[in-house]
């Protein structure tokens, strides 16, 4: 886990998160700077700083995929979502433990506004 990564805090419990889902390799939790009605981030619990870090092989983006379409029928998302994950700084990446943003609750106008 990274030392200092926010993330990796709140997989740990040392800093509280609005949880949605949590199984023994995924955590979600919303967003405290939502970009829609319902904004889901849900990360690995492994610390993967970007999508260019995942190991060859590595089925991670498969099982955070998986565990977005579970969490958007729990949501009852029905109208739709969107997934999104940033890479980088140019890419919009803040935090650097890879992470799937779930959005959802409006209509998703492209380019994003």
């Amino acid at each position: 886990m990274g030392n200092h990564c926010v993330f990796c805090k709140i997989i740990q419990k040392e800093i509280p998160s609005h949880l949605v889902f949590e199984d023994e390799k995924v955590l979600a939790f919303y967003d405290i700077h939502p970009a829609a009605p319902t904004h889901v981030l849900i990360i690995p619990k492994e610390h993967i700083e970007t999508i260019e870090d995942i190991p060859a092989g590595d089925h991670v983006i498969s099982l955070l995929a998986e565990r977005a379409i579970l969490i958007a029928r729990q949501l009852k998302l029905r109208e739709g979502y969107r997934l999104v994950i940033n890479n980088g700084d140019n890419g919009g990446q803040t935090v650097y433990h890879l992470h799937l943003h779930l959005l959802g609750g409006r209509f998703m106008a492209w380019p994003p506004g």
